[in-house]
């Protein structure tokens, strides 16, 4: 396994030696997905944070009337999971799936905590990527009750511009909280102005 990607993603906030970068590479476990193969289900436990390195995941729950809600996809170099059920390791909320053949790069909770004993400048990484996170919550449910369809679809664009083309309408839908018959229909009419 190559890890330069995670180290390059971590070396944004970080400074880490060849000896703390050998100890965190140690603490990580390689998974493989099949597409639509699940890495967490609402009321299981979130025993690891993910990082996406191939491929892309959808983060989402699933309403009493039984529609998808996406709240984000992890695509490669990305940071993904159940983040309130992995800190207090209760029962989660969220499905954490593959939307295709993906690979995750992922830290369990017991060397997450031993990271920071081990090297405390992991503190300050991870308060970074999880008030970034926090800040792009905030900012997603902002929009979704201030914006129109047209312009969520447009900050979707920016955000995950790799996925326009490769992912299915309906699982944009379900990001955008629209129908996929009404984003169809958006789309149709963006393309023509």
């Amino acid at each position: 396994m190559n890890y330069k990607l995670i180290l390059k993603n971590i070396s944004r906030f970080i400074d880490l030696n060849q000896e703390e970068q050998d100890l965190f590479i140690s603490l990580l476990k390689e998974k493989k997905l099949k597409k639509k193969e699940f890495l967490l289900k609402p009321g299981e436990i979130a025993k690891y944070d993910y990082f996406t390195t191939k491929g892309c995941l959808k983060i989402y729950k699933i309403d009493d009337k039984g529609s998808e809600h996406i709240s984000m996809f992890a695509v490669k170099d990305w940071w993904s999971g159940d983040i309130a059920s992995f800190i207090t390791q209760q029962p989660g909320n969220y499905f954490v799936q593959a939307l295709e053949e993906s690979e995750v790069l992922q830290i369990s909770k017991e060397n997450f905590d031993l990271l920071f004993e081990k090297i405390p400048k992991f503190e300050r990484f991870y308060r970074i990527l999880y008030q970034r996170s926090l800040v792009s919550y905030i900012q997603q449910s902002d929009q979704n009750i201030s914006l129109n369809a047209e312009d969520r679809y447009r900050n979707f664009i920016k955000k995950y511009p790799s996925l326009i083309n490769k992912i299915s309408q309906k699982n944009i839908a379900a990001y955008l909280g629209v129908t996929p018959e009404f984003l169809s229909v958006l789309r149709k009419k963006m393309a023509s102005m």
